[in-house]
């Protein structure tokens, strides 16, 4: 594979690739064509799953690299911090600035659950671009293995963030066909990074552990806020935690086996 990949020009092959990651969160999302009613507490095991694929997310394909990319340390460890405690304020603000509009149905004090997907859905947009950024990086510094690596660990871990993100919508009424897209339109800003640091690599390089940083304080918020409480107002909460911690191992695993 990496052989034939070597004859064409590397900055198509990694904004192909990111692309392919990218688009594999459609392939997760795919179940909702096939599964519309879906009960309240099911939904919550889903969100809970989500949770815990999110918490795993921030923590080794973000957080970890982060450091790693801030060159370890003192250092890496404070510019991690810095992109944290920004991206976390970054979604505060937004939430605060929409406290009862969504983005389908708009203003209403009837939409808060709806306008907490949308947070959600904000939050995987966000910490999918510096993971576009991560693969184009890894194929702009000419290694064709490594990037091809990155993508394909990101690619499968987009998977269940395509379901996740699809899920809710469906439950809030959505067409399945709207929230099918809106769940590949979130993977899609992997391609825009990816072009970035394929074709930047020498500027992107710099950014990626504050990028990584910032999606990670904008995951933790969502997850903090909105997911964890919002699934344990019914008598379900212990089988959303149970599939948190089952979203939290399957993640783990992938991100450690494949990265």
């Amino acid at each position: 594979m990496i052989q034939f990949l070597e004859q064409f020009d590397i900055i198509i092959v990694g904004i192909i690739c990111s692309l392919a990651a990218g688009l594999l969160t459609g392939v997760g999302a795919l179940p909702v064509f096939f599964k519309r009613d879906i009960s309240r507490k099911l939904l919550d095991s889903f969100l809970g799953f989500a949770a815990g694929v999110m918490l795993a997310a921030t923590s080794f394909s973000l957080i970890v690299p982060a450091i790693e990319a801030g060159g370890g340390g003192v250092y890496g460890a404070l510019i991690t911090l810095i992109g944290i405690v920004i991206g976390g304020v970054f979604v505060d603000v937004i939430d605060r600035c929409f406290p009862d509009t969504n983005l389908y149905l708009g203003p209403s004090k009837n939409h808060s659950n709806l306008r907490k997907i949308w947070l959600f859905t904000l939050a995987i947009t966000i910490h999918n671009f510096p993971e576009g950024l991560a693969v184009g990086v890894g194929f702009g510094s000419g290694s064709i293995a490594n990037g091809l690596s990155l993508a394909i660990a990101i690619g499968l871990q987009n998977i269940p963030e395509g379901l996740a993100v699809a899920l809710p919508f469906l439950c809030e009424g959505f067409p399945v066909g709207k929230a099918f897209l809106i769940a590949l339109l979130t993977g899609l800003v992997e391609p825009l990074g990816g072009l970035l640091g394929v074709g930047l690599v020498n500027l992107a390089r710099p950014l990626l552990p504050l990028g990584l940083s910032f999606a990670a304080g904008a995951m933790l918020f969502v997850i903090s806020h909105e997911i964890i409480p919002e699934t344990h107002k019914e008598e379900s909460s212990k089988l959303t935690t149970h599939s948190l911690i089952i979203g939290f191992v399957i993640m783990m695993f992938l991100d450690n086996v494949l990265g």
